[in-house]
C-alpha cells in the first residue's frame, strides 16, 4: 500500500528570512494525524536567507541529519565542531545528553536550501557527537545510496536507530527498487525534481509512505531521500 502526502499539505512558516515546509507537525504546526511516521519525526524544508540563520539552540535526544540541496550551511556546536556544508554532504548530529548548536547560511548573498531530518534515537542519553561525509552525485546517480544507518556500513553515517537513509538522482529510463523487511515500512520524500513512486506521480516537496516494496522510475532531474524504518 503507497500513501501520499503532497507538499502543498505540508505545514508553512515564512519568517523573511527563514521559508519553512514541515511535512511532520512542527513549532507552531500541529496536525494529530501529521506528528512522524515511525522513528522519522521531522523533514523540514528549509530556505535560508543570506547571512540568515538560526542561533545558538539546545537539542537532546534526537539524530538529526542535515542535507544540502544548494548553498552552504554553516555549523557550530558545543562540541567544539565547526564546518560548513555543501551539496552532497550528509551531517549527522546525535544531540544525546545535549548540545547546543548554531546554523547560517554561510553566504551573504546566495541562499541556501536544504532539509532537516530528525530521527527518534533507540533510547534516550546517548553520547553526543557529530559526523559528515560527502556522497557525489555519480554515487547516487540511477541508484539509492545508503548514507545513514545504524551500522556506518558502506561508508554511510552512524544514526542510534533501527533506520536507514538512502538518497537518490534519477532521470529518464533509470530506475531503482527498494525491497522491505517484514514489519518494516518506507517514507519516500522528494527533494525535487519529478518521479514515480510505485506508479503515483510525485514532484517536488510530495512523499510516500509505503509498506512492501519500493519502485523508483521515470524521473525527470529528481533528487529522492527514502527512509527504510523499524
Amino acid at each position: 500500500m503507497t500513501t501520499i502526502r503532497r507538499s502543498q499539505d505540508r505545514g508553512h512558516a515564512d519568517h523573511g528570512w527563514l521559508d519553512s515546509y514541515h511535512t511532520f507537525s512542527f513549532a507552531d504546526y500541529y496536525d494529530p494525524r501529521h506528528m512522524g511516521f515511525r522513528s522519522l519525526r521531522v523533514i523540514n524544508e528549509d530556505r535560508v536567507a543570506p547571512g540568515g540563520g538560526f542561533p545558538t539552540h539546545r537539542h537532546r535526544d534526537m539524530e538529526i541529519v542535515s542535507y544540502v540541496l544548494e548553498g552552504a550551511l554553516e555549523h557550530k556546536d558545543s562540541m567544539g565542531t565547526g564546518s560548513v556544508i555543501r551539496p552532497g554532504d550528509v551531517q549527522r548530529m546525535s544531540a544525546g545528553t545535549g548540545v547546543a548548536h548554531s546554523e547560517y547560511n554561510a553566504s551573504k548573498t546566495e541562499g541556501v536550501h536544504f532539509l532537516q531530518v530528525w530521527v527518534m534515537p533507540d533510547r534516550p542519553g546517548h553520547t553526543p557527537g557529530y559526523e559528515q561525509k560527502h556522497f557525489d552525485a555519480a554515487s547516487k546517480r540511477g541508484r539509492l545510496r545508503l548514507v545513514a544507518s545504524s551500522d556506518g556500513r558502506d561508508g554511510s553515517v552512524t544514526i542510534h536507530q533501527d533506520a536507514t537513509i538512502h538518497a537518490g538522482l534519477f532521470d529518464g529510463a533509470e530506475r531503482a527498487e527498494h525491497t522491505l523487511a517484514p514489519g518494516r515500512a518506507a517514507w519516500v520524500h522528494v527533494a525535487r525534481g519529478a518521479i514515480s513512486v510505485n506508479g503515483e506521480r510525485l514532484t517536488a516537496g510530495d512523499a510516500a509512505a509505503v509498506g512492501d516494496h519500493v519502485v523508483l522510475d521515470k524521473g525527470e532531474g529528481a533528487e529522492v531521500l527514502l527512509f527504510d524504518l523499524g
